[in-house]
Order: C-alpha cells, then structure tokens, then sequence
C-alpha cells in the first residue's frame, strides 16, 4: 500500500514538474536566446521574460538584432523595443539602417524610426537613394502665344532626399508642380514651332525653377519624352466669339423686327379707330338731312339734286372699277 501511494507520488511530480517545465520553455524563448548568444549578441534571460511581461514578441526584437550585430551596426535592444512598442516595423528599419550603411548613406537609428512611424516605406527610401525613381508624367497641354496648344510628356528622374523624407511632399507634388512648369514655359513662347524646334528648353526651364523644395525627394533631371501639336485654341475661342455676336445681332434684329410689327399693328389698330369714327360721322348724314326737311332749312328738289349726284358718283366709281380690271387682266 505505501509503495502503491509513494508510486503514484512518484508520477504526480513527474508531471508537474514536466508541466512546470512546458510553461517555463513557452514563457521564455530558450532557444531564442541560445541563438543570440551563438550569434554573439548578449541578451539575458529576464530581459526576455520582460519582454514577454510587457507583451513583446521577443523573435521580433532579437532577430533584427542578430542581423544587425552581424552587419556590425551598434544597435541598442532598448531602441528596437521602444520603435516595437510604438507601432513601428522593427525588420524593416534595420533592413534600411544595412542597406545605408553597405552604401555608405548616413543614416541614423533614429531617423530611420522617425521615417518608418511617418508612414512611408524606409527600405525604398534607402533603395531609391542608391537607385533613382523615373516619374512618368501624363500629357500636359499648353497653349502658346499664337494660340497653338502643344502637349508634352515628361520623365522626372528624382532621389529620396532622407533629411526631408519626413513631412516632406510626395510624388504627386512633383509630378504637379512639373505640370505647372511646362504649361507656364509653353504659355510664354512666341510660337509652338519653337517648342517643337527646342524641347530641351521646357526641361531646362523647369528644371531652374527648384521645384524639389518642400518635398521628399531630389529632382536629378526632366527630360521631354514626347510632345505633340494640339488644337488651335485661338481660332476656336476666335470662332466662339464670332458666334456669340452673331447670336447677339440676331437677338437685336430679332427685337427691332418685334417693335415694327407692334407698331404695324398699332398703326392698323388707329386705322380702324378712325374708320369707326367716319362710319359713325356718316351715320349722322340722313339724321341731319331728316332734320334739315323738317325745319324747312332743305328742299325736296335740294334733295333730289343730292340723290342724282350720288348716284351719278357710284356709276363713275363702277366705271372706273371696271376699267381697272381690264387693265389689270
């Protein structure tokens, strides 16, 4: 019985102990840390349980070191935590920090953090200042002094300028304010047949012009790729203006037409008025005759008279109706 009891003793230490010992490989990363002594980097133990206690991943931190130390950079473990803890890409600054120092680029640890907690891509800023970046503008058009359009297309050659990486403006800034250059230098020619004679000249005057201030990189050289005539915009703005004073004559003779007819009808409309006025003066004539014969004032034979020479009037007005007629067939 007490050999049943001091077995099964036995066993149940065995496995605590086994247990123990599982947690305390898992919590600290032995074989990390033979690594970095093999590697020559001295890293204690409580440092990386530290590290795991302010929930560091120590592969994170100890590896870039390693590389580091074998590249022969002296990179502090402090630094490499605190950039970890600050959201930074630990791998990618020391990548950057080797490659500036195999090409000879002076580059501090710091910098480089400050680079890659900026948002932009350390290692390509290293690799861009060993090896320019070739920007391809779109077609940008201009209009020359004789109303010619010319349109070019520019390469930007440009080198990361690390002291102004952080803050400084990106690629479109250039890519706009080569832009603006070559629509001014177009715009200030005489004659678009000097801009295609000479298209060095656009180059040449932006590239005096300093556009690379403000901004992350360096500007090495713009070389014209292409350039091309476009439309005639004088002409077309000329013929614009020509219609629009068409259309604003035709709007004003439109209007005189108007005040014409309105008077025509105003006219015909006072032609009327007065007709009606001799219609109505008229009806008065049998009045006043009828009135005339009662007081004595007209005679019978005085309107006989008047009778034969209406009638004799309408006979010569058919007449002359008549012959009018002839003549007209």
């Amino acid at each position: 019985m007490d050999v049943e009891i001091a077995s099964l003793g036995l066993i149940f230490t065995i496995v605590v102990v086994f247990i123990l010992l599982a947690i305390f490989f898992t919590f600290v990363p032995v074989a990390l840390w033979i690594s970095a002594i093999a590697a020559g980097v001295k890293v204690s133990i409580m440092t990386l349980i530290g590290m795991r206690l302010r929930r560091v991943t120590p592969s994170r931190i100890v590896n870039p070191l390693i590389k580091a130390h074998k590249a022969g950079l002296d990179v502090k473990i402090n630094h490499l935590e605190s950039h970890y803890l600050a959201g930074g890409n630990v791998d990618r600054v020391v990548n950057a920090l080797i490659a500036a120092h195999r090409a000879n680029i002076e580059l501090t640890f710091e910098r480089a953090a400050a680079i890659d907690l900026a948002g932009r891509d350390v290692l390509e800023a290293v690799q861009m200042s060993v090896n320019p970046k070739v920007i391809e503008t779109p077609f940008i058009a201009g209009v020359a002094m004789n109303g010619i359009e010319v349109k070019a297309k520019a390469r930007i050659t440009v080198r990361a300028n690390l002291d102004r990486l952080v803050g400084g403006a990106g690629e479109e800034t250039i890519v706009a304010r080569v832009g603006e250059g070559i629509v001014s230098t177009i715009g200030s020619v005489d004659s678009h047949a000097k801009v295609l004679e000479n298209p060095d000249m656009i180059s040449q005057t932006v590239l005096a012009k300093g556009l690379d201030s403000g901004t992350a990189f360096e500007i090495l050289s713009i070389d014209i790729a292409d350039v091309d005539v476009g439309k005639n915009i004088g002409a077309e703005l000329q013929i614009e203006q020509a219609q629009a004073d068409k259309n604003i004559a035709q709007a004003k003779a439109e209007e005189r037409r108007a005040m014409a007819v309105a008077q025509e009808q105003e006219m015909i409309a006072k032609v009327q008025e007065m007709k009606a006025k001799v219609v109505e003066a008229e009806a008065e004539v049998p009045m006043a005759m009828a009135e005339a014969l009662r007081t004595g004032n007209l005679g019978i034979m005085d309107y006989m008279n008047y009778r034969n020479v209406e009638a004799d009037t309408s006979m010569r007005d058919s007449i002359a109706n008549v012959s009018l007629e002839k003549d007209g067939k």
